[in-house]
């Protein structure tokens, strides 16, 4: 028998991330499961938009078929949404998310990122512009600016639609929440933009969770989890906000940590993963990642508690987040089904991205409304008054999109209608 198996090409970029991740594309096996989970490659129908055919840029990269100044890459890397629902249908377990960040900030080194992308991300990662930016926000929304301006076309006014959804739309009433602790204490991550726009649901979650027996305690100095940046590729401010989160809730001493975001619980339970090469972090923060929990799965393990009757229509979208990153499926259905009198309603395709994305939405809009689409036509499809899921960037995007297209359906956080399921009863 003569002749050799071909060898593996040397890696063209060492010493990058995406040349360290290789591992994780040797177990593609481009068998395709993947594209029909895909919502660019449904929306755009093209097999470089799909995670198989991204996979294959990335080899390409790795080993030197293509470079990465190549403008065509860059596309088709960008117009990713990283939602990871190719990782529910791999069969082989490919770590697409991690593979997508390394890339990306494979390509950044090489190319910076564009100027939007750079603005949103520097905001994001110091408090005081963050603050000062979400405060404006708060503003145009109390005094009806946001309103006014989500009629007008283009990337503007689904900006102030998306400002403009984060109202409650449901009148909230106070209560004091009572529980004996039993279950443990745990601290509330309160985060950016749930804490800027969504106070109120951050209030309603420590509110639910006390009422189930957890002992809620505070982590002065936490803040943004560093998933946007992480996302898009800027792997060493995601590290430091993941540096500054895992102090905070040490010095909190709190058992667990609740998060009712699922971009920033999804981000947080791979504390491990972002600072495995930090030797003074890595065990640290594979203990902060041990602990964290959807707010959902607390309240799920607690029953919930059943609250009074709320007669409303609604149905629920599984933020991607959620149901593929962090694998929870159950617990948020457990949380709306402890409201009596709540009438439930299956949405299609309620597994499938709503073309949010943290600010992907902004920065390639035509393939977030061409994902964004279907979803809208399948919640109008269940007739409900409202829609309940559990992500900031969904809510915002899938309340624009409604508003936008005439519909009187508005969203809510699933926490917020347990609370006030709670309010009534305790009224």
């Amino acid at each position: 028998m003569s002749g050799s198996l071909p060898t593996a090409k040397p890696c063209a970029i060492p010493d990058t991330p995406l040349a360290h991740a290789m591992p994780g594309l040797d177990t593609c096996v481009h068998c395709g499961f993947c594209l029909q989970a895909c919502p660019t490659y449904l929306a755009l129908n093209d097999e470089n938009d799909s995670p198989r055919g991204r996979i294959v840029l990335m080899r390409a990269l790795v080993e030197g078929d293509l470079s990465l100044d190549d403008p065509a890459v860059q596309t088709h890397i960008d117009r990713c949404l990283g939602c990871r629902g190719c990782e529910s249908a791999c069969p082989s377990g490919v770590p697409y998310g991690q593979l997508l960040e390394a890339t990306r900030a494979t390509l950044t080194a090489r190319r910076p990122l564009p100027a939007v992308v750079r603005l949103a991300l520097g905001v994001f990662a110091r408090p005081w512009a963050l603050g000062t930016a979400l405060a404006m926000g708060r503003l145009a929304r109390g005094t009806g600016v946001a309103s006014l301006l989500a009629g007008v076309k283009g990337r503007l006014g689904f900006a102030f639609a998306m400002l403009q959804s984060t109202a409650l739309p449901i009148k909230r009433k106070n209560y004091t929440a009572r529980g004996d602790g039993s279950r443990g204490s745990v601290a509330v991550l309160q985060g950016c933009v749930m804490e800027g726009l969504f106070a109120g649901t951050n209030r309603a979650t420590a509110r639910v969770l006390t009422v189930n027996d957890y002992r809620v305690v505070a982590a002065p100095g936490e803040g943004c989890c560093g998933a946007l940046h992480a996302h898009a590729g800027d792997l060493e401010t995601a590290r430091t906000l993941a540096r500054r989160n895992i102090a905070a809730f040490e010095k909190s001493g709190a058992e667990l940590v609740a998060v009712n975001a699922s971009g920033c619980g999804a981000m947080m339970k791979e504390y491990g993963h972002l600072l495995h090469d930090d030797p003074a972090w890595r065990e640290r923060a594979e203990r902060l990642a041990s602990r964290v929990r959807d707010v959902s799965e607390l309240l799920a393990a607690a029953g919930p508690r059943p609250g009074a009757a709320l007669p409303l229509h609604v149905t629920y979208d599984a933020p991607c987040h959620l149901v593929h990153a962090q694998h929870i499926s159950a617990p948020p259905l457990a949380v709306l089904r402890a409201i009596p009198e709540l009438q439930l309603t299956p949405l299609v395709d309620a597994d499938q991205c709503c073309g949010s994305a943290g600010i992907y939405n902004l920065v390639e809009p035509e393939t977030s409304n061409a994902v964004l689409a279907p979803k809208l036509a399948h919640v109008a499809e269940t007739g409900a008054a409202l829609v309940a899921t559990g992500n900031p960037g969904c809510l915002m995007q899938i309340g624009a999109g409604l508003a936008r297209a005439g519909s009187t359906t508005r969203v809510v956080h699933p926490i917020d209608l347990l609370d006030a399921s709670y309010a009534r009863r305790d009224a």
